[in-house]
Protein backbone atom coordinates (compact mmCIF):
# COMPACT_ATOMS: atom_id res chain seq x y z
CA UNK A 1 0.00 0.00 0.00
CA UNK A 2 2.78 2.53 0.68
CA UNK A 3 3.70 2.14 -2.87
CA UNK A 4 0.10 2.94 -4.13
CA UNK A 5 0.00 5.80 -1.83
CA UNK A 6 3.37 6.98 -2.90
CA UNK A 7 2.58 7.02 -6.55
CA UNK A 8 -1.19 8.11 -6.42
CA UNK A 9 -0.11 11.47 -4.73
CA UNK A 10 2.66 11.69 -7.01
CA UNK A 11 0.89 11.01 -9.89
CA UNK A 12 -1.55 13.61 -9.28
CA UNK A 13 0.82 16.34 -8.77
CA UNK A 14 0.91 16.24 -4.71
CA UNK A 15 -2.55 17.97 -3.89
CA UNK A 16 -3.56 19.58 -0.52
CA UNK A 17 -6.09 17.06 0.14
CA UNK A 18 -7.22 13.77 -1.50
CA UNK A 19 -9.20 10.67 -0.05
CA UNK A 20 -10.46 7.51 -1.68
CA UNK A 21 -11.21 3.95 -0.69
CA UNK A 22 -9.01 0.96 -2.37
CA UNK A 23 -10.06 -2.60 -2.00
CA UNK A 24 -8.11 -4.58 0.63
CA UNK A 25 -7.68 -7.78 -2.06
CA UNK A 26 -5.76 -5.45 -4.41
CA UNK A 27 -2.87 -4.43 -1.57
CA UNK A 28 -0.36 -5.41 0.40
CA UNK A 29 -1.09 -3.65 3.90
CA UNK A 30 1.85 -2.78 5.32
CA UNK A 31 0.05 -0.01 7.35
CA UNK A 32 -1.33 -2.62 9.71
CA UNK A 33 -2.12 -0.96 13.39
CA UNK A 34 -1.67 2.70 11.78
CA UNK A 35 -4.90 4.95 12.07
CA UNK A 36 -2.86 8.68 12.07
CA UNK A 37 0.47 8.93 10.40
CA UNK A 38 3.40 11.47 8.50
CA UNK A 39 3.91 10.34 5.27
CA UNK A 40 6.87 12.47 3.91
CA UNK A 41 7.55 11.96 -0.27
CA UNK A 42 10.75 12.37 -1.85
CA UNK A 43 9.76 15.82 -2.97
CA UNK A 44 9.61 16.07 0.81
CA UNK A 45 6.60 17.29 0.73
CA UNK A 46 4.66 15.62 4.12
CA UNK A 47 0.99 14.22 4.32
CA UNK A 48 -0.94 13.59 7.34
CA UNK A 49 -2.59 9.84 6.59
CA UNK A 50 -5.52 9.22 8.34
CA UNK A 51 -7.15 6.01 7.36
CA UNK A 52 -9.47 3.17 8.59
CA UNK A 53 -10.92 -0.37 7.63
CA UNK A 54 -14.00 0.15 5.86
CA UNK A 55 -14.54 -3.28 4.29
CA UNK A 56 -14.34 -4.41 1.70
CA UNK A 57 -12.11 -1.09 1.32
CA UNK A 58 -9.53 0.99 3.52
CA UNK A 59 -10.11 4.49 3.94
CA UNK A 60 -7.17 7.02 3.19
CA UNK A 61 -7.51 10.75 3.65
CA UNK A 62 -4.74 12.69 3.05
CA UNK A 63 -3.42 16.36 3.87
CA UNK A 64 -0.47 18.16 3.10
CA UNK A 65 0.93 19.22 6.39
CA UNK A 66 3.94 19.61 8.00
CA UNK A 67 5.63 17.11 10.20
CA UNK A 68 3.91 16.51 13.77
CA UNK A 69 3.95 13.33 16.55
CA UNK A 70 0.83 11.84 15.57
CA UNK A 71 1.65 9.17 18.08
CA UNK A 72 -1.35 10.49 20.38
CA UNK A 73 -4.14 10.67 17.53
CA UNK A 74 -2.88 7.54 16.35
CA UNK A 75 -3.07 5.23 19.72
CA UNK A 76 -6.41 7.62 20.42
CA UNK A 77 -8.38 6.17 16.99
CA UNK A 78 -6.94 2.77 17.46
CA UNK A 79 -8.26 2.49 20.76
CA UNK A 80 -11.89 3.87 19.43
CA UNK A 81 -11.99 1.30 16.61
CA UNK A 82 -11.44 -1.42 19.25
CA UNK A 83 -13.92 -0.44 21.41
CA UNK A 84 -16.50 -0.17 19.23
CA UNK A 85 -15.82 -3.71 17.73
CA UNK A 86 -15.06 -2.21 14.13
CA UNK A 87 -18.87 -2.08 13.76
CA UNK A 88 -18.90 1.93 12.55
CA UNK A 89 -15.43 0.81 9.87
CA UNK A 90 -17.95 -2.40 8.90
CA UNK A 91 -20.78 -0.05 8.07
CA UNK A 92 -19.03 2.63 6.51
CA UNK A 93 -17.75 -0.09 4.00
CA UNK A 94 -21.29 -1.65 2.96
CA UNK A 95 -22.14 1.96 2.60
CA UNK A 96 -19.56 3.13 0.32
CA UNK A 97 -20.30 -0.08 -1.89
CA UNK A 98 -23.60 1.74 -2.66
CA UNK A 99 -22.41 5.29 -2.63
CA UNK A 100 -18.94 5.18 -4.85
CA UNK A 101 -19.47 6.63 -8.30
CA UNK A 102 -15.91 7.44 -9.97
CA UNK A 103 -12.74 5.35 -10.27
CA UNK A 104 -9.16 5.92 -11.19
CA UNK A 105 -6.48 3.83 -11.41
CA UNK A 106 -2.61 4.40 -9.79
CA UNK A 107 -0.08 3.21 -11.81
CA UNK A 108 2.48 1.30 -9.83
CA UNK A 109 5.07 -0.39 -12.17
CA UNK A 110 3.58 -2.17 -14.55
CA UNK A 111 0.21 -2.58 -13.07
CA UNK A 112 -2.77 -0.84 -12.78
CA UNK A 113 -4.60 -0.17 -9.21
CA UNK A 114 -7.97 0.37 -8.72
CA UNK A 115 -9.17 3.23 -6.26
CA UNK A 116 -11.96 4.32 -6.09
CA UNK A 117 -14.23 7.89 -4.52
CA UNK A 118 -17.48 9.07 -3.36
CA UNK A 119 -17.32 11.50 -6.50
CA UNK A 120 -14.83 12.93 -8.58
CA UNK A 121 -12.19 15.41 -7.06
CA UNK A 122 -11.41 18.45 -8.74
CA UNK A 123 -7.34 18.17 -8.10
CA UNK A 124 -5.22 20.58 -6.49
CA UNK A 125 -8.56 22.23 -4.69
CA UNK A 126 -8.20 23.64 -1.17
CA UNK A 127 -11.43 22.44 -0.34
Amino acid sequence: MSEVLTAYLEQIGEPPWTSFFIKKKDVENDFFGLSHYNWTLKSGNNYHILRTGAHPYMKYHCTKRPIENLAVENAFYGVIKVMNLGIPQLMYGLAATHLISYEEFVIVGSSKIPIYFLYKEDKGSKY
